[in-house]
């Protein structure tokens, strides 16, 4: 199964776990601009990928539908902009598993990404930093004594490593506490967005939570800063749904609204269905509502998104069909046995 349909430690809160290394080959130039030149680097990294091995695939964005890599995007393998803006010119590696998926030509040569659900910093770096090694001595990095693995933006040279988890806050939404969290946690040097990268609030309550530098520190420092700032945001997540939950009846009558909705709609909006499915994963984690598990929570939070439900259904559709199949695809997914 797929890394994004299991759950992992504490996946209350915590979704799933990224680590990712930018890295630039020796031998090229950086910010590559030319045909020639990218497609020297491609033949590069395609002419070696059996020496790096991890049963990883070569593909070209331009030869996928956009459907396709929109649900690349959905499931957080590749950025929006990576499938906007390097349509023509991007490629990626990617494993059978997808816990693995490296962006070729985006601001550096590689961005090295491994994923894992749940909470995971630690043994999702140590599978990273293998792979990362085996890829350096198959390919050669550019790097430097002073400043460590050297990368298009300053501000990833160092380790050149990000760390990020994705963590589910409902609670601490509903009772008005995220920004007195975030303002606090902020002091820690973290970047904190949108599910997708942006800063603007998100209908699921999903954040990610990512280190600022990467310069000057270690890797085990970086890991360390965002384990301490994640489990803050756990302690405060989950405080917040201990007192939402004193006032059972009215916690478990959004619940049952929620699951109500989801069970009996015949066309849902996006938007509706993400804060509906924010609402029940809550109370499935909270032992309310015994109608789902953490397996169907998984399929309705990424088989309700356009791209990845026209791939499960295995069609495509207008936007405004799009919300009739969304409520059978929940209903779907609800009866499963």
């Amino acid at each position: 199964m797929n890394w994004y349909l299991q759950s992992g430690k504490e996946s209350d809160v915590v979704i799933s776990t990224r680590i990712r290394f930018s890295r630039n080959l020796q031998g090229f130039q950086f910010n590559l601009k030319t045909k020639t030149e990218i497609d020297k680097l491609k033949n590069k990294i395609k002419e070696n990928i059996f020496a790096i091995g991890y049963g990883l695939k070569y593909l070209e964005l331009k030869d996928m539908d956009d459907i396709t890599k929109m649900s690349l995007v959905e499931k957080k393998l590749i950025s929006p902009e990576y499938a906007l803006n390097k349509n023509d010119t991007g490629a990626i590696l990617i494993n059978d598993e997808e816990n693995i998926c490296i962006m070729i030509n985006d601001d550096d040569h590689l961005k090295i990404q491994v994923f894992s659900s749940g909470f995971e910093l630690e043994n999702t770096l140590n599978f990273a930093i293998e792979l990362d090694k085996k890829i350096e001595d198959v390919l050669g990095y550019a790097t430097n004594k002073k400043y460590g693995y050297l990368t298009s933006l300053p501000t990833n040279c160092g380790t050149g490593l990000k760390a990020s988890v994705m963590v589910h806050l409902p609670a601490l939404e509903k009772t008005r506490n995220i920004d007195k969290v975030f303002y606090t946690i902020n002091n820690f040097g973290v970047n904190i967005m949108g599910e997708y990268g942006q800063d603007n609030e998100n209908a699921q309550n999903i954040y990610q939570i990512s280190n600022k530098r990467t310069l000057g520190v270690t890797e085990q420092e970086i890991i360390e800063n965002i384990r301490v700032v994640t489990n803050k945001l756990i302690e405060q997540e989950r405080k917040a749904r201990k007192f939402l939950a004193k006032d059972t009846i009215d916690l478990e009558d959004t619940i049952f609204r929620s699951y109500g909705l989801l069970s009996n709609c015949r066309k849902i909006s996006l938007d509706e269905a993400q804060k509906l499915i924010s609402n029940v994963k809550m109370g499935t984690d909270l032992g309310i509502l015994d109608e789902l598990n953490d397996s169907k929570i998984q399929k309705l939070s990424l088989y309700t998104k356009p791209a990845s439900m026209q791939k499960y259904l295995g069609e495509q559709y207008e936007p405004i069909e799009r919300d009739i199949k969304r409520a059978e695809v929940i209903k779907q997914i609800i009866n499963e046995r």
